[in-house]
């Protein structure tokens, strides 16, 4: 089970850095207005699905930047948030080739959560998405990895979270997942050996 931003996709696709690091520059509003109007009243409940990304966005867009569209802007955003890690995403197909099941686990909310598997093609290197926004619930609630665990149809102690945010990591351990933690620059070969070193008796 495989976390996405932070882990799969990492920022701007030229640099890197968080997708919104230029927005003012490019669109002619600033992060705290974005923050202000939209992501801090209204995320939570978009990214569990309670309602849907135009209903808060384009309210919020008409009010700090009525010069922009919803499409314009969506497309901006996500455009600028798909810098794939295909290191990792070589390491995962060799894992799926050796016969694991690969899945994606992520706070999103429905139309980036299809754009990640068919645009960006994340739908080629894995099982299947289990995404908050579909589940009602989002990580670290120790019900979102209960769900995804029954979804999977596989026992919890059989599951591996790889995700780059130490509270989410806690929760599929207290959920008795195995988990660990993606910094930059890990790779997975070493991570999954480290993990069966931990597990493995100690003599």
């Amino acid at each position: 089970m495989v976390d996405v931003d932070g882990v799969l996709v990492c920022g701007r696709p030229s640099d890197g850095r968080p997708w919104a690091s230029t927005i003012e520059d490019d669109l002619g509003f600033s992060v705290a207005d974005l923050q202000r109007e939209f992501f801090i009243p209204y995320w939570n409940e978009i990214v569990i699905g309670r309602c849907g990304l135009a209903d808060r966005l384009k309210p919020a867009l008409a009010k700090i930047a009525p010069h922009l569209s919803y499409d314009d802007f969506v497309a901006y955003w996500f455009e600028n948030d798909a810098r794939l890690n295909t290191e990792l995403l070589e390491e995962l197909r060799q894992e799926r080739d050796s016969g694991k099941r690969v899945y994606l686990a992520t706070n999103q909310e429905h139309l980036r959560a299809a754009h990640l598997i068919e645009v960006l093609g994340l739908g080629g290197h894995c099982d299947g998405i289990y995404y908050s926004a579909a589940l009602g619930i989002r990580k670290p609630d120790r019900a979102f990895f209960e769900q995804a665990a029954n979804l999977s149809g596989l026992p919890a102690e059989q599951l591996l979270l790889i995700d780059d945010t130490p509270e989410n990591i806690a929760a599929a351990r207290a959920a008795g997942w195995n988990a660990v933690q993606w910094l930059e620059g890990s790779s997975l070969s070493a991570t999954l050996a480290k993990l069966r070193s931990d597990l493995s008796p100690k003599l």
